[in-house]
C-alpha cells in the first residue's frame, strides 16, 4: 500500500513539474532526455546482445542434451 501510495505521489509530482504553472521544469526535463536517450539505447543494446548470446548457448545446449538422450535410448534398445 505504502508503495501504491509513493508511485502516486511521484506521478503527480512528475506532472506538477512539467506543466507551465507548476514548476515549469519541461525544458530541464527535454534536455535530460536528450541526453539520457543515447546511453538508455546503449544499455538497452547491450542487454539484448546478451540475452541474445545466452539464447544461442541455450539451443546448442539443448542439441546437444536432445543428441544425448536420442544416443542412450538407442543404447538402451540394443541391449
Amino acid at each position: 500500500m505504502t508503495a501504491l501510495i509513493i508511485g502516486i505521489a511521484a506521478i503527480l509530482f512528475a506532472v506538477l513539474a512539467v506543466l507551465p504553472a507548476g514548476f515549469g521544469w519541461w525544458q530541464d526535463v527535454l534536455l535530460f532526455l536528450r541526453g539520457a536517450i543515447p546511453v538508455m539505447a546503449l544499455f538497452i543494446g547491450l542487454i539484448a546482445v546478451f540475452i541474445g548470446i545466452a539464447d544461442i548457448k541455450d539451443r546448442i545446449e539443448a542439441k546437444r542434451e536432445e543428441e544425448e538422450e536420442r544416443k542412450a535410448e538407442e543404447n538402451s534398445k540394443k541391449e
